[in-house]
């Protein structure tokens, strides 16, 4: 490719990234005054068709809606006030609302995209999609990216600060030298077996069952479109299963004393691994990361969105505070607090991932163990409530 002369470009932030944390933070900036460029590898139909499933905790529906970026997710999400811990065939009931007073609202990632991109369109912001050939520089002065455009122009942008917003490949993660960081790593020995089936609801809340066969998700969709994952072993082929199959692992899994999974056509499958990475600290000279680019956790906990809003919401406070009044104090303090919430959410993603599974070749004892800790949690008004605490988000300083 012949590349036209590179077109300088300067702005005060660079944000690598367009999913949800790149544009809630180029979105609250932008409200408060404070300039910058997006730049994403993926196009927006890639983005918009890549289905993720969501749980929002009050604190991010609350950010999307006060923010201005749209109260959609009010009109179209589905406000849960708890979920059902299902073993031994019973179901039982963490009720958020009785037991610290907040709900979660079911609204997929790919939506939660799509209200963020349609408003920075809106408000002109400018986010670059489809660019490629990008190159990062001096991180630790004034951070220079070379991209090419999805026209093929090349450019350069200057700016004061960068943020990797650039989800579990990040390109900006690995900019930080070796000996500057430390990266942790948990690989879990399950995956998941995900489905999309034509079916109507089997339940109006999540149920999370824990079984001798293994883990069962049931969740929803629509109406009529249901999601659903089973525990299943990481190199699973998807494409080799039957509708057949498929529904009889979730009716050994979670039916029982009455309780019957609806079923209907299985149009779509998938096996996602999962496993909990961390890298710390979140800051290398003037670039921040955020979200999947800094930490990955299990799906067990509906962590990973939320984590990523709340590393936005500091990052973004901190940038003001710079911006607004010269102090650099919050901005050499944003790995510490995002971490602090960070590790949180890995404990409590790794505690229900551990309570819910079955390991392979677990003893009997550890079986037993499982069904008294879940036992402790549902008779216990005190386990209850840190269970619905984690899950509906720690308080905005927590």
């Amino acid at each position: 490719m012949t590349h036209h002369q590179t077109a300088p470009l300067s702005t005060q932030v660079t944000i690598m990234g367009a999913g949800p944390a790149g544009l809630m933070l180029s979105h609250l900036l932008a409200q408060a005054g404070i300039e910058s460029i997006v730049l994403e590898i993926r196009s927006h139909q890639q983005i918009a068709e890549t289905v993720r499933a969501g749980i929002l905790e009050h604190e991010t529906v609350n950010l999307l809606v006060d923010s201005g970026v749209s109260d959609r997710v009010l009109r179209e999400g589905d406000r849960h006030d708890g979920i059902e811990l299902r073993y031994n065939g019973e179901s039982h009931r963490i009720d958020f609302q009785t037991l610290v007073g907040e709900s979660v609202w079911l609204y997929p990632q790919t939506d939660v995209f799509l209200d963020l991109a349609a408003r920075r369109e809106a408000d002109g912001g400018d986010v670059r999609y489809s660019v490629s050939e990008t190159e990062v520089d001096d991180v630790l002065g004034r951070p220079r990216v070379r991209f090419t455009d999805a026209s093929g122009q090349r450019f350069e942008i200057t700016s004061d600060f960068l943020v990797g917003a650039d989800g579990s490949r990040s390109q900006c993660r690995r900019l930080v030298p070796e000996a500057e960081r430390t990266q942790y790593f948990h690989e879990y020995p399950f995956a998941w077996f995900g489905i999309l089936a034509e079916a109507p609801r089997s339940s109006d809340e999540l149920i999370y069952a824990n079984s001798e066969h293994g883990f069962a998700l049931i969740s929803q969709r629509t109406e009529t479109v249901q999601r659903m994952y089973f525990q299943c072993d990481p190199t699973e082929d998807a494409s080799t299963w039957s509708d057949e199959q498929i529904w009889e692992q979730f009716r050994l899994r979670v039916n029982g004393n009455g309780f019957a999974v609806k079923e209907g056509p299985v149009i779509e499958k998938m096996v996602l691994p999962f496993r909990s990475f961390v890298q710390a600290p979140m800051r290398y000279g003037n670039m921040f990361l955020a979200g999947d680019s800094a930490h990955t956790v299990p799906p067990t906990g509906a962590k990973g969105l939320n984590l990523a809003v709340q590393d936005v919401k500091v990052l973004f406070e901190a940038l003001d505070a710079h911006y607004s009044s010269g102090t650099s104090a919050l901005l050499d303090g944003y790995s510490e607090r995002a971490l602090d919430r960070v590790w949180k959410a890995q404990h409590f993603s790794y505690w229900m991932t551990s309570m819910l599974h079955q390991l392979p070749g677990a003893s009997e004892f550890e079986r037993a163990r499982q069904l008294g800790e879940l036992n402790s949690v549902v008779s216990s008004r005190h386990g209850s409530a840190y269970l619905a605490e984690a899950y509906t988000g720690w308080p905005a300083r927590g």
